[in-house]
């Protein structure tokens, strides 16, 4: 079936809208994200924001939890190229050391993980993927013969997902020591 022109331009919209959300995000906060600002960003009307989402947390949670979905699939591409446990944990650390904590990413993830306290979707949508994440490399590393994969997957999730929150204090640790315990954490499991 062949796209009309008009749905080919709707889905442009559509797609600048939502990379606009990703950009005002991190810039001015989650509740800052105003129509009027997103359709300046996107280059719309207001009304164009409406007409292409039913409401701004609607376009909100669909921008960050399309980045946060593209994100994770990275993370799954580092564990199909890793052999073992310590490297699955070494390409870890370096798929996510491009994050400072105060790049844009970062914090929208940030803003996000706040947002979600407030609003149950959100909470759900990104509860959901990153259980699906926790699920997946549960089994890349029961397929690694690391012993209590789930338990393992879920600690190394969380201390992934803690670094990264604790970049953007201001408090985080260098990778290298931490990697190192989280490696001796799938080595010893073995």
């Amino acid at each position: 079936m062949a796209t009309t022109p008009a749905a080919a331009r709707g889905h442009e919209v559509r797609q600048r809208l939502l990379a606009a959300a990703a950009e005002l995000i991190p810039e001015r906060g989650w509740t800052a994200v105003s129509t009027r600002i997103l359709a300046e960003r996107a280059g719309v009307t207001p009304s164009v924001v409406h007409y292409h989402f039913p409401s701004m947390p609607v376009l909100l949670r669909e921008a960050v939890v399309g980045l946060m979905r593209q994100i994770l699939s990275e993370v799954d591409t580092v564990l199909d190229t890793a052999a073992t446990p310590a490297d699955a944990i070494d390409a870890m650390f370096a798929s996510i050391d491009q994050y400072t904590g105060a790049d844009p990413m970062s914090l929208l993830s940030i803003e996000a993980y706040l947002a979600a306290g407030r609003d149950e979707q959100l909470r759900e949508q990104i509860g959901e993927l990153v259980d699906g994440f926790r699920q997946r490399f549960s089994r890349w590393l029961g397929e690694h013969r690391v012993p209590a994969p789930d338990e393992t997957a879920a600690v190394l999730t969380a201390a992934l997902d803690g670094l990264l929150l604790h970049r953007g204090l201001g408090t985080g640790r260098a990778s290298g020591p931490v990697k190192a315990v989280l490696r001796r954490l799938v080595n010893e499991a073995q």
